[in-house]
Formats: C-alpha cells, sequence, structure tokens
C-alpha cells in the first residue's frame, strides 16, 4: 500500500483541487481496502482495484462539495471559507497539469488524471470508469484537444 500511497493522493488531489480533502479521501479509500481487502478476488490487478475505490470515493467527495456550494449559493449567502479555498486558482509552481484540468469536465479530468498521473493504461482506465475501452480512448483524444486548443490560445495572447 505504500508505494501506492504518493500517487494515490496525487490523483485524489488533482482530481478534486484541494489537497485537505484528497487527505480524507485518501485515508478513507486505505480504510476500504484494508477492510475489502479479504474480498478481492484477484479478477483485475490490484492496482486498477485499488483506484476504482480511489475514483468512487473522489467523485463521492466532488458530489458532496458540489452540494456545499449549490446550497451556499441557493441561500444566497457567502460560501463556506473551506469551500472557497477549494474553488481558488493554484498557483504555478504546483504544476503545469493542475492549471490545465480545469478545462475539462469531470470525466475527462478523470481519465487524464489516471492515464498521467497514475500512469495507467486505457483498458484499465476503462475498467475503473465502467467505460468501453474505445469510448475511453476517444474521451482521452477530445480531452487532449480541449487542451491543445486552450494552451494555443494561452499562448496567442499577450
Amino acid at each position: 500500500m505504500r508505494r501506492y500511497q504518493r500517487t494515490l493522493f496525487n490523483v485524489c488531489s488533482r482530481y478534486l483541487g484541494s489537497e485537505r480533502d484528497a487527505d480524507d479521501v485518501c485515508q478513507e479509500v486505505m480504510l476500504k481496502v484494508l477492510y475489502g481487502l479479504k474480498n478481492f478476488e484477484g479478477k483485475s490487478k490490484f492496482k486498477t482495484w485499488l483506484y476504482s475505490i480511489t475514483f468512487n470515493e473522489c467523485t463521492t467527495q466532488y458530489r458532496k462539495d458540489r452540494r456545499k456550494r449549490r446550497l451556499a449559493d441557493a441561500l444566497s449567502q457567502e460560501p463556506l471559507e473551506e469551500a472557497s479555498e477549494e474553488l481558488a486558482p493554484k498557483s504555478d509552481d504546483q504544476g503545469g497539469l493542475d492549471r490545465w484540468l480545469v478545462h475539462v469536465n469531470q470525466i475527462d479530468r478523470e481519465i487524464l488524471v489516471l492515464r498521467f498521473v497514475a500512469e495507467l493504461e486505457f483498458q484499465e482506465i476503462a475498467s475503473i470508469m465502467n467505460l468501453g475501452l474505445s469510448a475511453t480512448k476517444m474521451r482521452y483524444k477530445r480531452a487532449l484537444e480541449r487542451l491543445r486548443s486552450n494552451f494555443a490560445t494561452e499562448d496567442d495572447s499577450p
């Protein structure tokens, strides 16, 4: 488990946009893996199983945060301090990938993170996300195209 810990944290951090939430989700994933290890059947690689749990936990956390923000907006109040921290733009010194991930939707973001950060194969990503292999590859290709067009647009501006 220790060998996956750093990569797991990076995946969660990039997916959620908050290191604090990523830390919480990583702890939850570790607990679920430890308690669920006896049920692991070995039908897939351990790494695929681990990232499948991670993907589900990140999605759950993302939805919770989105509901909090919607509720705060509906009540016409300022968002909670912790919610506003998550929405704050990342500083450039944290790396280029974070800066570009805001330009793609949630599913495409997860595909890119699993591909570049977790270094998973397309078949593993498809399995984790319950998508077909061709759908995964197409989403990956389109997300990269979106990033390239945004990158080109940003480079053209003074």
